[in-house]
């Protein structure tokens, strides 16, 4: 419709300019002594617009013809340009697919003309490492980190921690993601990576504060960082054993989370019994039984009946609470039947043992009445007791 209107436009504009022309008498004269030309309006009108286009056309040339190299220049850097672009792309993939002789020698044919070369290097380095060529690593590991100041500092630390922890250097893979960190690196991919030098290191307090801080971003589901927390946290308990002071300082530095797992309950309180502290780990059994209430772990039960010493007599009496809501539990009538042996009330002793074991065989009930039996000289009791204990063995 535009096409047609401007048409209209054009013929309407030709007919005016036709009718004016007829009609138009007017000439000019030109004089250049000796020469002198008359011609008609109309005529050198039309003769100055051409020569006007005429001129116009030359000048276009002209700067065409004297543009031309520098446009043949440009085409054929459009050229390298799209080539190299092509070749990262491919090279992206062929790494993709494990094929890094390939995206390597892609990479390199391309690395002159690359217009985004700390990019293309990150890919050649990820692919000589992979290949274990370790001179072309090198090469390519100091090409990136020459482009520091254009912003490939942070993917080549992070490059350079990750290949690091692949060869089990987690001294290495340690210091790196420090200076990572200092430079305001520490996202969740650094994090990831951190929990990984940290393991290798086996700082498992470190390792334990990375997992909370990946659950905390949504990096680990609950069910994921559960058992992980709690390895580190017992992995660090266990380097502690025969350390009073250190193990009462660390159960004090964890939060009501971790305190209410039972396995590091148990583990804690294990370990606090091991160093001659059965108050502090009746204390530490105690609160984590009242904090996971109303559920119950047999674990932490048998634990509270290793507390040997202090106050036996409170231990009774608490476990009889216990044994109030739970009178049919096995393992806290064994406890109670240990824990009324050390304070050798034998009568109750036998009779919480024989309760347990009557709920539940055990050997470790059997072995506890045939000590029990032992004490009691009883010998034809106890004799039963060991041989039942090892038939169940």
């Amino acid at each position: 419709m535009r096409s047609l209107f401007w048409l209209l436009i054009l013929a309407a504009l030709a007919v005016g300019l036709a009718v004016v022309g007829r009609y138009n008498e007017g000439y000019v004269l030109l004089v250049t002594p000796p020469w002198r030309a008359e011609v008609s309006l109309n005529f050198f009108v039309v003769g100055l617009a051409a020569f006007f286009f005429a001129l116009y056309f030359l000048v276009r040339l002209t700067r065409h013809t004297l543009s031309l190299p520098g446009a043949v220049a440009e085409f054929r850097q459009r050229q390298h340009f799209n080539k190299a672009i092509s070749a990262h792309f491919e090279a992206a993939r062929l790494l993709q697919e494990g094929r890094y002789g390939h995206a390597l020698r892609s990479i390199e044919k391309s690395w002159a003309d690359h217009p985004a070369p700390g990019a293309a290097a990150l890919l050649a380095w990820r692919a000589a490492h992979n290949l274990r060529d370790t001179e072309r690593e090198a090469l390519w590991a100091g090409r990136v980190e020459a482009l520091d100041a254009k912003g490939f500092k942070t993917a080549r630390l992070m490059m350079e921690a990750e290949f690091a922890l692949d060869e089990r250097r987690f001294d290495d893979a340690h210091n790196t993601l420090q200076i990572l960190a200092m430079s305001g690196g520490r996202h969740i991919a650094a994090l990831r990576l951190g929990l990984r030098a940290e393991r290798g290191l086996g700082n498992w307090t470190e390792v334990a504060r990375l997992v909370r801080q990946l659950e905390k971003y949504k990096a680990l589901t609950p069910d994921q960082a559960l058992p992980l927390r709690s390895s580190a946290l017992r992995e660090a308990l266990r380097a502690l054993r025969g350390n009073k002071a250190g193990l009462l300082a660390y159960w004090q530095s964890l939060d009501a989370v971790e305190r209410a797992e039972p396995l590091l309950a148990r583990d804690t309180a294990r370990a606090l019994i091991a160093a001659n502290a059965s108050d502090e780990a009746q204390q530490v059994i105690e609160e984590a039984i009242q904090t996971i209430s109303p559920e119950w772990d047999e674990g932490l039960v048998l634990a509270y009946s290793q507390c040997v010493g202090g106050d036996v007599v409170g231990r009774i009496a608490q476990a009889e609470k216990w044994l109030a809501q739970h009178p049919r539990d096995s393992a806290l009538l064994l406890t109670l039947g240990r824990l009324c042996r050390q304070q050798q009330l034998w009568g109750k002793a036998q009779s919480y043992l024989e309760s347990s074991l009557a709920i539940v065989p055990q050997r470790a009930t059997h072995i506890e009445l045939a000590q029990l039996f032992d004490q009691l000289e009883n010998s034809a009791l106890a004799l039963r007791h060991y041989r039942a204990a090892v038939a169940m063995i």
